[in-house]
Formats: structure tokens, sequence, C-alpha cells
């Protein structure tokens, strides 16, 4: 089966984690603190500022938790977006108010999020869909003009950039996802971007269960009772540890190999199916933009779309979509009605007719060319051919 996604683990991750075994300390220590260090550098940003902690889910509820979101609040986001982002706004007792997106960039416009815009918006929560950081620009420009909150999902987006900044630096939090399905991988994993340094600081001691210090043993050095317990805010245990940071630090200084190979297979996707009847590819990104990518998608007639995956997967090519459209989920649909309306055009035409496409950097070209073939002829064929009627 050729996969959706797939990571890239060898030799040197196994170094590093045989390293840590060896230290004997596989708690949060020494290489936490390097990889955070390492990934700020990434960034461009203070180490003090960012957190590894073991989910980007859990950076989602922790930064909503660090925005004081709750009943009486809203906060807008895409609805072509993750269920974890609306999970962590409801979870507070705010209202998810969901946006529709451009229909070929699966991400939304700072009009579109303008549009949806209410008296009581505290909060953007935008993702950048498959690692292509979108109208964030424009989106940061808007938030800070009506005074809210800018919440970056990054969780694809950890090569990516805009204008020469790094994705997940435009708002006031972001988070980045390293689960085992992502480009950079730790098997699970997160980080959490804090821009203002006090909040960062609440954000930190808030992951490990709201205590001022790390350890016991670290406080031994400065406290004559270092059992005691400095607990000024109820928090929980999300933070990473040295075993999987290890791995992190490994995997991003392979980075920029991963990426290419990656630019490369979504170019070779570029022009295999280029011109193809019924198959439309991404639109390239704008100038000065960086993606990393993560999603390679095609957008079909939606009357073949479905029928088209069951080949593929007959085949041996596994494809999906992600994510299946917020406000169709009954769930939210029920409780928290998305404003003005019901009508997300955008939305609803990308999540009818989108079809992601095996991307990772694991891909030989003759996968490509298997995956490319296989669906130029999986599309041909449905488009002359009418559905099996039940």
């Amino acid at each position: 089966m050729i996969n959706v996604f797939q990571p890239s683990l060898g030799e040197e991750e196994l170094a590093a984690v045989a390293e840590v075994f060896a230290s004997n300390w596989l708690g949060h220590g020494p290489r936490t603190q390097r990889f955070e260090a390492e990934f700020a550098a990434h960034l461009g940003v203070p180490a003090e500022n960012v957190v590894f902690i073991n989910s980007a889910t859990a950076g989602l509820f922790l930064a909503t938790e660090l925005l004081g979101l709750g009943p009486g609040d809203d906060v807008v986001l895409p609805s072509m977006s993750f269920v974890a982002a609306a999970n962590a706004v409801a979870a507070t007792g705010a209202r998810p108010v969901f946006c529709d997106v451009d229909p070929r960039t699966l991400n939304p416009t700072a009009d579109h999020v303008a549009r949806a815009l209410t008296p009581r918006t505290r909060a953007v929560l935008v993702l950048h869909y498959g690692g292509h950081p979108g109208d964030i620009e424009a989106i940061a420009a808007l938030c800070r003009h009506h005074g809210v909150r800018l919440v970056e999902d990054a969780a694809c987006a950890v090569a990516s950039d805009a204008g020469g900044r790094k994705a997940g630096t435009f708002g006031d939090l972001a988070m980045w996802s390293f689960d085992s399905m992502k480009v950079l991988v730790t098997g699970d994993g997160g980080m959490l971007h804090v821009r203002d340094p006090e909040l960062a600081r609440t954000a930190r001691t808030l992951a490990y269960h709201g205590l001022r210090q790390s350890s016991g043993f670290a406080a031994a050095k400065v406290s004559a009772r270092w059992w005691d317990l400095d607990v000024q805010g109820f928090g929980r245990r999300i933070i990473g540890n040295d075993l999987t940071a290890a791995i992190g630090s490994v995997q991003l200084r392979r980075l920029p190999s991963f990426t290419a190979r990656r630019r490369a297979v979504a170019a070779a996707y570029d022009r295999l199916l280029a011109g193809t009847e019924g198959i439309t590819t991404p639109p390239p990104p704008p100038p000065g933009h960086t993606t990393t990518p993560y999603f390679y998608w095609v957008q079909l007639d939606a009357a073949v779309r479905d029928r088209v995956a069951a080949d593929l997967l007959d085949h041996g090519v596994y494809t999906t979509l992600r994510y299946p459209p917020l406000h169709q989920v009954p769930a939210y649909r029920a409780t928290t009605p998305h404003l003005p309306g019901p009508d997300l055009p955008g939305t609803d035409l990308a999540a009818a007719t989108t079809l992601l496409l095996p991307l990772h950097q694991a891909l030989d070209d003759t996968d490509v060319h298997t995956v490319a073939t296989a669906l130029t002829k999986a599309v041909a064929h449905h488009r002359t051919t009418p559905p099996d009627r039940p």
C-alpha cells in the first residue's frame, strides 16, 4: 500500500534514543530544553517562548485557557479544520463560529474571517491547511485592527513561511504537531509558541500541574524544604520528555531534506497531472510564501470523487480527505451553530471535490508515477461510466 502519510526514522534517531536510555533520565530534562531552544532558533523567537508538549491538541486546549475564553465568547475558525480546534473552543463554554474557505486553497481569506466576526468575538483560530500559510498576514492585521487574539494552528506548517516569517509567529499563540503522521515526528508531541513572555511563563507552569518548579531535585539546590509545593494555578501534565525530544532534535536537523523531497514529489505530481481532463491540481503559493508541504490535493467532479478513491484503494493507493467540514458535524450543528448563517459554499465545494494523494519524503519516483497513473486512469474511467444503481 502506498500510504498518504509516512514518517522517516532511522539510525540517527535510534542513536539519540540510546543516549537517553544510557543517561537514565527519560523525563522532562536537558534534551527537552535543547529541543525547545533548537526549535525556537528555527522559528527565530526566544527559547523561553516555546514549550515542548505532548501534542498539538493539548496546545490548543491550553491556548484557550491562556486566553481566558468562556461562556459568552465567540471564536472564529474555518470549518475546514481538525475537530480538535473546535473541541478546544467548545470545552471552555465559548462558541465556535465557523467561517468559509477558498475552495481552491482550502484556507480562509481575511474577508472570510471578517464576515464571521461578531460583537462577542474574542479570538480567531486559523489552520494553515496542508502546510500552506494562506492569507495569514492579512488575517493578523485584521485581528490587530479589531483587538482580537490570533491563534495559529500550525500543526502541518513546520517549515512554512510568509514574507520571510515562519508560520506560527504571526499570532499571539501557535502550536505544531509532531505526531506519527507529520513531517517532523516524535511519535507523539507538539510545540507551543506564546508571544507574550509573561503568558509564556504561565503556559510553562500550567503545562506541568501548575508547579513553579519542574522537579524537587532542582529545588533541592535552593530550598531547605524542596518537597513543598508552590501551586498558584490549576494545571495539568502535558509536557514533553527527553526521549521524544531527542528524536525531535534529530528530525529537526533532517527537516530541510524532508521538505526538499516533499517539494520534489509535489512538483512531480504537478508535471504528471498537468492538463489532465477532470483533475485540478493545487494552486501555486503566492509570491513570498513557502509551504512545507504537508498535503497534496486534487479536485475532481463530486460525482466521481468517492468512486475514484475506492478504485485507487483497490490498486494499493490510499487517499483521504482531511478535514471533513466541522459545520456538518452533528455536535456543532446542534449546539453551536455558526454565524452569520449556514451557507459556507467554498467549504462545501472543497469537501465534495477534494482528495489528498500520498505525499511524504519516503515516496520514490516510481511510487509517484504509480499514483499519478492510477489516478488518471480512474478519473477517465468514472467520467465516462455512470455509477452502479443500487
